[in-house]
């Protein structure tokens, strides 16, 4: 497993990340990513450990933090071999301090995960969510305090836009705060649009990308294509845009997959393994956190790693997932002194 520095901090962690979403399943909505009970995650993390994959990321409204808490069993007496990545913020009751970044629901959240992870620390802990009621002051001086106290050990964020990280990168550094490390965004074949502006932040702030949704909600997994039905037990299938993935027209997908099906046949690889060592080569990436129902899913994903794609194919795939940027990125992309990174 190939180990990678974690934005511009000198914490190294593997090029792939387990998600643990799969973990519980006790809520409908959890119950179509996967139900993993403590007997087949334990499991799960021991072909994890064994393959040189040490991170695991939770968040603690996966299946009501029935994930983290099913997390923590499995890691029971391995604590010292893993890394543990979790969020907070989202919604975890219907108090009206039940949600966001504020100071009393940050403090709860953190208290809650590390209870259930059965841990002390966690060593890195993100924000789910841009919350645009709290001022930004009041959940890095927050998450600062916590890191001081030994709590967590690096920050991240999640799902913010461009000025959502550039104004707290700074807001940290005025204050002399802890600062973010790591952006945990959806990025994937069909879905580029990180690179339009959150790639440029990371490069220029060295803020890592921790990936999520590689495969595009199922859409590459190789089971989605041209003149076959969606399968049944595909999250394709929800109405949630959450559950489901955002809007993608069929047309660019089959593209797409075409593209990864001519580079499978020329390196004997997946497709799920293509569309993952393709992101590990982007610039910014440090992580890819895979998901897996079950051993035979890790292990495919486990196969993304100790390989890379050749230019020529890196080339192939770029231009079957190319679409047009949105202003002001297609003016810029013009202008030979503001050069694109990808």
């Amino acid at each position: 497993m190939e180990y990678r520095l974690l934005g511009g901090s000198g914490f190294r962690v593997p090029a792939l990340t387990f998600g643990t979403g799969t973990f519980g399943g006790t809520t409908e909505f959890f119950k179509a990513w996967g139900s993993s009970d403590v007997e087949e995650a334990t499991r799960l993390v021991d072909i994890c450990l064994d393959n040189g994959l040490t991170m695991f990321d939770s968040a603690d409204v996966y299946s009501g933090g029935n994930a983290e808490e099913i997390l923590g069993k499995a890691i029971k007496g391995k604590r010292d071999r893993v890394l543990i990545s979790t969020k907070g913020g989202f919604r975890t009751s219907p108090d009206y301090n039940g949600t966001g970044s504020s100071r009393f629901h940050l403090t709860q959240s953190l208290e809650a995960s590390l209870r259930r992870l059965g841990t002390d620390y966690i060593d890195l802990y993100q924000l789910h969510s841009f919350d645009a009621l709290t001022p930004v002051e009041e959940a890095l001086s927050t998450l600062d305090t916590f890191v001081k106290a030994g709590k967590i050990r690096y920050i991240g964020c999640s799902n913010f836009s461009g000025w959502h990280l550039m104004k707290s990168l700074a807001t940290a550094d005025r204050y002399g705060w802890t600062k973010y490390v790591a952006h945990q965004a959806y990025y994937s074949l069909i879905g580029r649009d990180y690179e339009w502006e959150l790639m440029n932040v990371g490069l220029d702030q060295k803020v890592g990308a921790v990936v999520w949704s590689p495969l595009g909600w199922g859409r590459l997994t190789g089971r989605i294509r041209r003149g076959q039905p969606v399968p049944d037990n595909s999250r394709l299938r929800s109405q949630s845009v959450i559950d489901a993935g955002p809007p993608v027209d069929n047309e660019y997908v089959f593209k797409v997959v075409d593209a990864l099906d001519q580079v499978a046949e020329e390196t004997g690889k997946t497709v799920p393994q293509i569309a993952l060592n393709w992101l590990l080569q982007r610039p910014t990436v440090s992580t890819v956190i895979i998901g897996a129902r079950n051993e035979q899913q890790l292990l495919q994903n486990l196969g993304a790693v100790g390989w890379n794609l050749t230019k020529e194919q890196v080339a192939v795939l770029d231009a079957a997932s190319e679409t047009p940027k949105a202003y002001p990125y297609w003016h810029q992309y013009g202008f030979d002194r503001n050069p694109w990174p990808v």
